[in-house]
């Protein structure tokens, strides 16, 4: 008798999660960046970046550098690159962290919340934070060797 155990669905409606701005396939954007609403991530992002609302980061999207999340983080593809020390990149969330089997993590991952699903990769250090605590400051948090 084979054991089957349950199996988390997560289903996202850009739409409905107020998504409002997309970097396609393809696309790269770097800089100093801010996205008012929320992030689905299909090619690259890197640099400061603050998204005041929902981030998804598609399989195949790359995040890069420092990142502020302002609502839930939905991890699907790569946060940092491959063999990058973790303080290369850093993510803070203030919700929940979602991080799918088909993600990697090289980078610093703090958030409110993390829920791992089965497979999923994190290479590099993450913090969830207590209800009551504040959320660290980068800075405060990791020094920027440059």
């Amino acid at each position: 008798m084979a054991l089957k155990t349950p199996q988390d669905t997560l289903t996202l409606d850009p739409i409905a999660m107020n998504v409002v701005s997309r970097v396609a396939a393809g696309s790269r954007l770097s800089g100093e960046l801010q996205f008012e609403g929320g992030l689905l991530v299909q090619g690259e992002v890197s640099g400061h970046i603050r998204v005041n609302g929902r981030l998804i980061v598609w399989t195949g999207g790359v995040v890069r550098g420092r990142v502020k999340v302002l609502g839930d983080l939905y991890l699907f593809g790569q946060l940092g690159d491959t063999g990058a020390s973790p303080q290369d990149t850093s993510l803070e969330c203030t919700g929940m962290a979602y991080v799918s089997k088909t993600a990697v993590s090289t980078g610093t991952l703090l958030a409110r919340r993390l829920q791992l699903y089965e497979g999923a990769d994190l290479q590099g250090p993450f913090k969830t934070l207590k209800l009551g605590d504040k959320l660290p400051v980068l800075h405060d948090v990791l020094t920027d060797p440059r």
